[in-house]
């Protein structure tokens, strides 16, 4: 009874605030959510199949089904949800039933307007339900990305941290290999670098693995061309797992991101 209460005083500030609801469908298209949000919810969703065979979920996660409802309705895009969602968890003895509430700004033409009405709205939620200890975590992925742009790192490491970000295991084994400088193998490399060119005989338009062979050439061109040593793993790695530790009150953070951006000599456009 206290959390439905709580839920009520939250949404009405949503609603204050210019929120409207959304109601995602329940089922979802199972090949449609891997293909928008990754591989990491298979494992995680509930799934069937119809008699035409095509496999349905119940939906995994409220944010994920209301962003494909926009996408699909183009319905309004300054939305709050409430209600549940339907996904396995690691936990033992854990319910696949989880309740999730929140809000999204979606199609944004402003994004720090945006940004500061939401985190704003929430802040305003905070305050009406009188709780003392709150935590807000700011995961803007746009933040990690002008980080890893400013960094004086190889283009293939950039991308590769960029794109693995939301992977935690493998996120730490990238920046274990980074630090110690362990890329792809000379043999390897070697192989590939025999196969490019053999590749450049064939015909360019041909489709291979869902690319043509111009794009697959293009793409590898660019990797030879990339140094393949690199002496400051190391270094980049601190600075990484520094800014992934910034805990400050939200209302430092400018300034904490500016004295983080100085200390490591970062580039103009990341401040």
């Amino acid at each position: 009874m206290k959390s439905k209460k709580l839920s009520e005083v939250i949404i009405k500030t949503f609603k204050n605030n210019g929120f409207v609801l959304s109601e995602p469908d329940v089922l979802l298209d199972s090949d449609y959510i891997i293909e928008r949000s990754g591989e990491k919810f298979r494992s995680s969703m509930l799934t069937f199949d119809r008699e035409d065979g095509k496999t349905m979920c119940l939906r995994p996660d409220l944010t994920v089904a209301s962003c494909i409802n926009f996408l699909q309705k183009k319905t309004s895009s300054k939305i709050y949800y409430s209600g549940q969602a339907y996904r396995r968890s690691a936990g033992k003895g854990t319910s696949f039933i989880n309740d999730q509430l929140g809000i999204e700004i979606l199609g944004s033409k402003n994004l720090i307007k945006d940004d500061f009405k939401v985190i704003s709205t929430i802040l305003s939620s905070a305050k009406k339900i009188k709780m003392k200890k709150i935590k807000i975590k700011v995961s803007d992925i746009g933040l990690f990305k002008s980080l890893i742009d400013a960094l004086e790192m190889p283009e293939r490491w950039k991308l590769r941290l960029i794109r693995h970000f939301w992977r935690p295991s493998y996120f730490e084994e990238l920046l274990k290999r980074l630090e110690k400088n362990t890329d792809i193998d000379a043999v390897t490399f070697d192989t590939d670098k025999k196969r490019f060119y053999e590749m450049k005989k064939l015909d360019q338009d041909k489709v291979i693995a869902g690319r043509s062979v111009l794009e697959i050439l293009k793409r590898f061109e660019k990797k030879i061309k990339d140094p393949r040593s690199f002496e400051d793993g190391k270094k980049i790695v601190k600075i990484i797992k520094t800014f992934l530790k910034i805990n400050c009150k939200l209302s430092k953070l400018d300034d904490e991101l500016l004295n983080f951006a100085k200390k490591n000599n970062l580039k103009k456009k990341y401040i």
